[in-house]
């Protein structure tokens, strides 16, 4: 079974009683953050603060769905869990697109319960809500692709995400998740490995990120090495300056999604890097190891790096304060 593509944005139609995949009614509330993670890492009572200022817990987050889409959810999370759960071997090797569906599923289901939260506040205030037509059309054109996962589809040319894996030497208990809805990025630190995903850049923060990348290659990081290329990713996504497009063709028994080209003017793709915003972010990715902004961006030129040392070659066993996941 597939189903006609569902469009959530042209009418926000974010109701509970809708499924939040396929606009199908939905037959049950599902937990986004499945059972096993929660379970594993303890998170049943761990807060969360969502962008309305409110307190969750990571079991509070609940998604509408359909049977139909439950089915194949199910599917997913036990392909891809048992992966997680096996370590950083399993997950390079899993099939890339099951992956994303993964993920896009997790941050596609934290911008739905973000929408719905609200629309029920701009209902309880009067007020209208604010909503930018760029999100709209990211957010947009991350759901028609996590569709993939209920209909036949093909992504042509240079794919619209791209999901790096790398070995890390976690503690045993280590469990670190984040995304940024607005940028659409996503890592996850567990097991013996950490992954970082750009879901809609067409690949070129890891093209801007190149030398970095390959000077980690073939290295297992540190947790405050893995951390750094998080804080990297996070803030180039953030002064990444280009709205994706993508044009989709049915065949009737197929869809085929292709992406726009990005470099269409004289106008870099990024804004300039700076020193002391990125100091920020790194600063908030390393808050288990206690550095403050002033000990990371001391020599402007050359921010504080666990990665590359004065001659830019990768520090194999870095000295920190701390061994903290």
């Amino acid at each position: 079974m597939s189903t006609s593509l569902f469009r959530p944005f042209e009418r926000f139609d974010f109701s509970e009683k809708v499924c939040f995949m396929t606009g199908l009614e939905a037959d049950r509330q599902i937990q986004l953050f499945p059972e096993w993670m929660v379970n594993t890492f303890n998170l049943k009572d761990q807060a969360l603060k969502m962008l309305d200022e409110h307190i969750l817990t990571y079991p509070d987050i609940k998604i509408p769905v359909s049977e139909f889409a439950y089915q194949e959810i199910e599917k997913l999370e036990q392909e891809v869990s048992l992966a997680l759960n096996t370590g950083y071997a399993a997950v390079k090797a899993l099939d890339d697109l099951r992956l994303f569906q993964w993920i896009a599923k997790q941050v596609y289901g934290m911008i739905h319960y973000e929408v719905r939260a609200g629309i029920r506040q701009q209902r309880s205030t009067g007020e209208a809500l604010n909503f930018s037509q760029g999100l709209m059309q990211k957010f947009g054109n991350l759901h028609l692709m996590l569709q993939s996962l209920l209909n036949p589809m093909e992504f042509e040319g240079v794919l619209p995400w791209k999901i790096m894996v790398f070995p890390v030497d976690n503690p045993p208990e280590t469990f670190s998740y984040r995304d940024e809805i607005n940028t659409l990025v996503f890592s996850l630190k567990m097991k013996d490995f950490g992954l970082i995903a750009c879901l809609q850049d067409n690949g070129e923060n890891a093209a801007y990120h190149h030398a970095v990348l390959s000077t980690v290659s073939d290295h297992t990081l540190q947790p405050i090495q893995f951390e750094e290329i998080c804080a990297r990713f996070f803030y180039s996504a953030y002064i990444f300056n280009r709205l994706p497009e993508y044009s989709l063709l049915s065949t009737g028994d197929m869809y085929y999604i292709d992406g726009m080209p990005l470099r269409i003017s004289s106008r870099p793709l990024f804004d300039n890097w700076q020193v002391k915003t990125y100091g920020q972010v790194l600063e908030n990715f390393w808050k288990p190891w206690g550095f403050v902004l002033f000990e990371i961006i001391k020599d402007p030129e050359n921010p504080l790096s666990f990665i590359l040392d004065d001659q830019g070659k990768f520090i194999k066993s870095p000295s920190v304060p701390l061994r903290l996941g």
